[in-house]
């Protein structure tokens, strides 16, 4: 009887601390999910936000302040913490492809090489180019400028088409293709203020040239080489600005 008794009470202590070791397990289990799903962020830098023990990408502190959780959709990178608004994020990426979205090189591409065949005194070549340049801005696609953007392109557009023109139907006529071609050097110039270019471009002064009022030109590279003379003065001029 006694026996039994004792195996009894080895069975009963046996389950208790099963159990008590089962429940800390589950116990511990739960605190490290909670650790692990807690954000932390650095006392400097609130912005900064990450698991508890990581650095600042910014200071090198370690990330102790306990961050409030909230419904909110975020993002962690790198351990920034960035609150992502739908709305707002669609149309900051709408922006981005809208000013993206119209590029210039195909103008600058033709103007250039109208510029390139003057400085060889070809004629024929300045007006292909020239003839090429026109219907480019014919066909480009102007939707992706904001309204100002619009107006101002348009503007310099609408003239230089005319110069452009001017040179493509003046094959026979170097002398007055250079003449517009001075004045579309500064629609050009205007354009790349207006909107940029994805390449290194200068801008070239000529000071003899229209009677010594001088006049630019817009080259992709920084050796002088003078579409307004061509041969007959090639090197004249200098370099006034990068673009």
């Amino acid at each position: 009887m006694k026996k039994l008794i004792l195996v009894t009470v080895i069975i009963a202590a046996v389950v208790t601390s099963c159990n008590q070791k089962s429940k800390e397990t589950e116990s511990q289990s739960t605190e490290a999910s909670t650790t692990t799903n807690e954000l932390f962020a650095c006392p400097m830098h609130p912005e900064v936000t990450g698991k508890k023990g990581e650095k600042c990408t910014k200071c090198g502190m370690e990330l102790t302040e306990p961050v409030a959780q909230t419904e909110s959709s975020h993002d962690h990178t790198d351990g920034t913490h960035a609150h992502k608004d739908d709305a707002s994020f669609q149309t900051q990426e709408t922006a981005k492809t809208s000013s993206s979205a119209f590029s210039t090189n195909e103008i600058i591409d033709n103007y250039l090489k109208i510029k390139n065949a003057l400085t060889k005194d070809d004629a024929n070549a300045a007006a292909k180019a020239g003839k090429t340049l026109y219907k480019t801005f014919n066909a480009t696609n102007t939707d992706n400028l904001t309204p100002s953007q619009k107006k101002e392109y348009l503007d310099i557009a609408d003239d230089a088409k005319e110069h452009a023109e001017h040179i493509g139907d003046n094959a026979g006529k170097i002398d007055h293709q250079r003449e517009h071609f001075a004045i579309l050097s500064k629609d050009i110039n205007d354009l790349i203020k207006l909107l940029g270019s994805n390449q290194k471009l200068y801008q070239d002064h000529c000071p003899m040239y229209n009677d010594g009022k001088g006049a630019i030109w817009i080259s992709e590279t920084k050796e002088i080489k003078n579409p307004f003379y061509g041969s007959q003065m090639l090197t004249c001029g200098s370099l006034k600005k990068t673009l």
